[in-house]
């Protein structure tokens, strides 16, 4: 069945609607009719199974069949993601939000590319939380990750002080890097508990800076390798979030 994005302050369980551009996709794209069955997200875990009732007017009036709760995951792994050129960005919130991240956070590096300024930011930003949005409606996510407003990452660290992380972890080419394998393994030693929110930070094309990284050492990112390969940008936040999501989610 098709699946569609209901926003949580629309969510209407006694009387569910279709609205704007989801009624738009329904009504003109897939030309649903009358007495099909589809599915309701509110990327707050909840589901419902509806059927549509009427096409007509600008809302798509459905009945409700079967509502249920999904169960967030058991970490929260928080992607910040310095903005890589092209069109890269868009591929890894996708990847991101199958794999289960549950924040995107773009970061401006000193390194990045793509022009980002004051006037592009939120439009940006509007722009992959879509994109995160279409990834859980076609993977089956029920939760979807937020997507931050793009930031330097001094304004990241700043904007994210009140928040708690049990592990913090950089990608790094520097020669003092630690495997991953080996951090997870360390952090098991010393905690009877899984970390429950973890912070993964990726640099752009040719990694963070020197003082980007002294910064994130500061606010207590331990540096991890990926490996004697040079992985591209998009290959190395695949691969990251792929190796935490199968060691914490699971």
């Amino acid at each position: 069945m098709h699946r569609f994005y209901v926003a949580p302050e629309q969510w209407n369980p006694d009387a569910p609607t279709l609205a704007g551009a989801e009624a738009h996709h329904a009504r003109d794209v897939l030309r649903m009719n009358r007495g099909e069955k589809l599915v309701l997200f509110n990327g707050r875990g909840r589901e419902m199974t509806a059927e549509v009732v009427d096409l007509n007017g600008d809302e798509i009036r459905l009945r409700k069949l079967h509502e249920a709760d999904t169960p967030p995951l058991r970490c929260q792994i928080v992607l910040g993601q310095a903005i890589p050129k092209g069109k890269n960005m868009e591929l890894i919130v996708q990847k991101a939000v199958e794999i289960g991240a549950a924040e995107i956070a773009p970061i401006i590096s000193d390194r990045t590319i793509v022009q980002v300024d004051s006037e592009t930011v939120a439009q940006k930003q509007t722009k992959w939380q879509q994109i995160a949005i279409e990834a859980a409606k076609q993977c089956g996510q029920n939760w979807l990750p937020r997507v931050h407003v793009p930031r330097k990452l001094a304004e990241w660290f700043s904007a994210a002080a009140e928040e708690s992380f049990d592990l913090r972890l950089v990608g790094s080419l520097q020669p003092d890097a630690q495997h991953l394998k080996q951090i997870l393994a360390d952090y098991s030693s010393e905690h009877p508990e899984r970390p429950l929110r973890v912070l993964m930070l990726i640099g752009p094309e040719g990694d963070f800076t020197p003082a980007e990284l002294a910064l994130a050492r500061r606010h207590g990112c331990q540096p991890i390798t990926l490996g004697p390969i040079i992985l591209r940008v998009e290959t190395a936040a695949i691969y990251c979030l792929s190796v935490l999501s199968y060691e914490l989610l699971t």
